[in-house]
């Protein structure tokens, strides 16, 4: 069970107003909107299904499992955090992780400190940090319970994903929601999938994904960042 303070937090690390600049990111979704791959809200709701189940937002999730684990144990968080920040298919991927893993943690250093976060961006330095290894961090600290520190990831990357996809498609809000949905409602088998993954068994199925990704860094136009 969350305490009325955890709940808060997770609330507000999840919300798209916590400005760690996620509104600026498609995940490689711009690109297959431009080559008329993703036209529909079903076809938006497969493809974020695609990153959340075998692509980047998999290895989000499973990451993020092993990072709040390993909390107390400074080597062996360090261990995770480093991983979590080199495990990206392209630059663009790489560049969401970590831009959004810096500006998390220093926003949260300053908001919702603990002595922990402070240990950690003082021992890692400006190395890059992901930003589930980020915040799986500051729900262990924090108090958060693993299973709905998890959910809350996992809805907050679905709903990012979908807020984008509105806007390329573009797509009314109601389809929006709609595709949230039924996104949702993969959500709960997607955690528990992750928390029954070892590090060892972590790896990615979505070379279109990480295509669309490495493309869409020569769009002539582009909306978005990634």
């Amino acid at each position: 069970m969350l305490t009325d303070g955890a709940l808060h937090r997770l609330l507000a690390w999840t919300s798209p107003s916590y400005p760690v600049g996620s509104f600026a990111y498609s995940h490689g979704l711009e690109t297959a909107v431009e080559d008329g791959r993703v036209k529909t809200a079903d076809d938006m709701a497969d493809y974020i299904e695609a990153v959340l189940t075998r692509g980047g937002g998999w290895v989000d999730a499973v990451l993020f499992v092993h990072g709040w684990r390993a909390a107390g144990d400074e080597a062996a968080f360090d261990g995770v955090a480093e991983l979590a920040a080199a495990f990206r298919g392209s630059s663009e991927t790489a560049l969401e992780s970590r831009q959004q893993g810096a500006a998390f943690l220093s926003i949260t250093r300053a908001a919702w400190p603990h002595p922990a976060l402070d240990a950690f961006a003082a021992r890692w330095g400006d190395r890059p940090v992901a930003h589930s290894a980020a915040m799986a961090l500051a729900s262990a600290a924090h108090g958060l319970p693993l299973e709905p520190a998890l959910h809350g990831w996992l809805h907050a990357t679905a709903a990012n994903l979908v807020s984008a996809g509105v806007r390329l498609v573009p797509l009314g809000q109601t389809d929006g929601q709609r595709a949230l949905t039924r996104l949702s409602a993969r959500l709960p088998a997607i955690a528990e999938a992750a928390m029954a993954t070892p590090l060892d068994s972590l790896g990615t199925g979505a070379p279109l994904l990480e295509l669309a990704s490495i493309a869409h860094e020569t769009l002539y136009t582009r909306l978005f960042r990634s």
